[in-house]
């Protein structure tokens, strides 16, 4: 490998778009997002995403790991040699490992249909913790994906993309109106199970079709919109024996996608 030139300075054009890659707009304009870490950019690789862009630390550069990334790498990607205190400045975490990638938006489709059997369906949900687990989570439930309502955070949020650990490339995720998702759902036959919590709604241990199901999960402060519970098939909810009243929303599309795992 040819001897790379170190870029040192904060104010570098190209360190000055990395960081811009933290925001949606950034995100937006450049058509790129930014990943981090050893697992994160091994996960990419592998999962045939499109790598524009890896930087790496000179100690980086010198580990066992880069060995590791740079047997995955395509040959038309060459590693950017960055200073430690530029790279803390493009991370967003406390302490970086010293490897970072810039990748390719995928193009937004406009319609979908789904393939598989298994979906969960996120109403407005807003944590990007949140999100990254249920995505992860959706992926060890073998769901087929996730179909992402209007107003949910942004997928290449990195806070997200830390919590898929990866898992984010093993499904599928869309990002579609609900509308539009519920009618591409029915045409499937498959079933919409809306969590809620009124009079109507049956326990999920109790629900009676458990093969092909979509399972919709709500904003943390106030739940999946009435609109989206009244069009379901069903309302579902998970019985309380303690004296909490809710469940953390992560926790609770858990418990339900497992319900219905393969």
């Amino acid at each position: 490998m040819a001897k790379q030139e170190l870029i040192s300075s904060r104010q570098n054009v190209k360190v000055k778009n990395w960081r811009k890659l933290h925001t949606a707009k950034g995100r937006k304009q450049q058509e790129q997002y930014l990943i981090e870490g050893t697992h994160l950019v091994q996960e990419a690789l592998q999962h045939k995403q499109t790598v524009l862009e890896v930087m790496v630390t000179p100690d980086y550069l010198a580990s066992a790991e880069w060995q590791m990334i740079e047997s995955l790498m395509p040959r038309s990607v060459s590693p950017i040699l960055i200073a430690p205190d530029v790279a803390q400045t493009i991370s967003a975490t406390e302490t970086n490992q010293g490897i970072l990638a810039v990748l390719s938006l995928p193009e937004k489709t406009t319609t979908w249909a789904p393939s598989g059997k298994k979906y969960l369906l996120l109403d407005k949900v807003q944590d990007p913790g949140n999100l990254g687990t249920m995505i992860r989570t959706a992926d060890a439930a073998g769901f087929d994906g996730v179909v992402m309502g209007n107003g949910t955070v942004d997928l290449y949020n990195d806070k997200v993309l830390r919590a898929t650990q990866g898992s984010v490339w093993h499904l599928e995720i869309v990002t579609t109106d609900l509308a539009h998702a519920y009618q591409a759902l029915r045409e499937a036959n498959i079933t919409i199970y809306a969590t809620a919590l009124h009079q109507e709604a049956i326990a999920y241990q109790a629900v009676p079709d458990r093969d092909k199901v979509a399972i919709v999960m709500g904003n943390e402060g106030q739940g999946v919109a009435a609109e989206w519970i009244e069009q379901a098939d069903h309302a579902i909810y998970i019985p309380m024996f303690g004296q909490a009243e809710s469940l953390n929303v992560a926790i609770a599309a858990g418990l339900l996608m497992f319900q219905f795992a393969k």
